[in-house]
């Protein structure tokens, strides 16, 4: 009775709190921005699951006796030159963006850590590896993500793996330069001291260690993700125009921004916003994260 009475107590006690969670806790209180920027990315990604009951009517529904309807509360964000309901449209194209987004961020960060985590510690890959990256780092990632789009058809898993390729080399640039460091700590020579394997070090001492700086450039491939998305839409080399995202549907509109600039502001709005929660709960995520400045939280 005694022994469960203690352990039904000792699992009440706030002690028991994890330490990472106390850090997230504390940050989000020091830094209100980046709870506001876990709201926002929230109800974005609430507004792109649940869109077809959000009051939408098919974002491909063409009527041209409507065409440039202004917005009205027939039409909240208006229609566009074939009549088509931009605010359907436009919360459709909530799940173009943050699927890009997210899957860039885990596919470019899953293969940035496997030839990071390599590259960094074996050093006859290094030279050669990195010289690779180098190379793909000096092509500004648009201009590759064009090219590589200009090889393939328009679609979003084309999209998704041209942009991951892009940012792919500055994950791997981040992992080296971890596990350059982390190396040379004193538990990995111990480790290599008592015969443990390469990728026994690699799983156990170095990728932990690394975990904290990924989740924050995570935050930033995803935003990052999301612009370059919406740039190769615009331009038409992204998407197909029959799926709407908020790169075409800003494309589309760009020839009537005299007329009916609401085709380009709306969209454009909902863009900056992701991209700016992103970016506000990456910098939330890094305060809670790096242990110089949790000592002083």
């Amino acid at each position: 009775m005694g022994s469960s009475t203690f352990v039904s107590s000792s699992i009440a006690s706030p002690k028991s709190v994890s330490p990472t969670w106390r850090r997230f806790r504390d940050a989000f209180r020091r830094h209100p921005t980046a709870l506001i920027g876990g709201v926002i990315l929230i109800c974005m990604v609430a507004i792109a699951i649940f869109a077809p009951w959000l009051g939408t009517i098919d974002p491909q529904a063409v009527a041209p006796i409507k065409r440039l309807k202004p917005p009205s509360s027939d039409f909240w964000f208006g229609t566009d030159m074939l009549g088509r309901d931009v605010y359907s449209r436009v919360v459709y194209g909530a799940r173009v963006s943050l699927i890009v987004g997210l899957a860039v961020a885990m596919f470019s960060t899953i293969l940035g850590v496997a030839i990071g985590l390599v590259t960094g510690y074996v050093r006859a890959l290094d030279a050669v590896v990195m010289r690779v990256m180098d190379g793909l780092m000096s092509i500004p990632s648009v201009l590759l993500a064009i090219a590589l789009m200009a090889l393939t058809k328009a679609s979003v898993g084309n999209v998704i793996a041209a942009i991951t390729l892009a940012e792919v080399p500055r994950v791997v640039r981040l992992v080296r330069s971890l596990v350059l460091t982390l190396r040379e700590q004193p538990y990995v020579e111990a480790a290599i001291a008592s015969g443990t394997t390469l990728p026994r070090i690699l799983m156990r001492h170095i990728l932990p260690n690394i975990v904290a700086p990924l989740l924050v450039q995570g935050t930033y491939v995803c935003g990052s993700a999301m612009i370059t998305e919406a740039i190769l839409s615009f331009i038409g080399a992204g998407t197909p125009p029959n799926i709407p995202s908020w790169g075409n549907i800003m494309a589309e509109g760009r020839s009537l921004i005299q007329i009916a600039g609401y085709l380009i502001l709306f969209p454009g709005i909902c863009l900056s916003l992701t991209v700016l929660a992103v970016n506000l709960l990456g910098d939330g995520m890094r305060d809670a994260l790096d242990p110089r400045l949790a000592r002083r939280m």
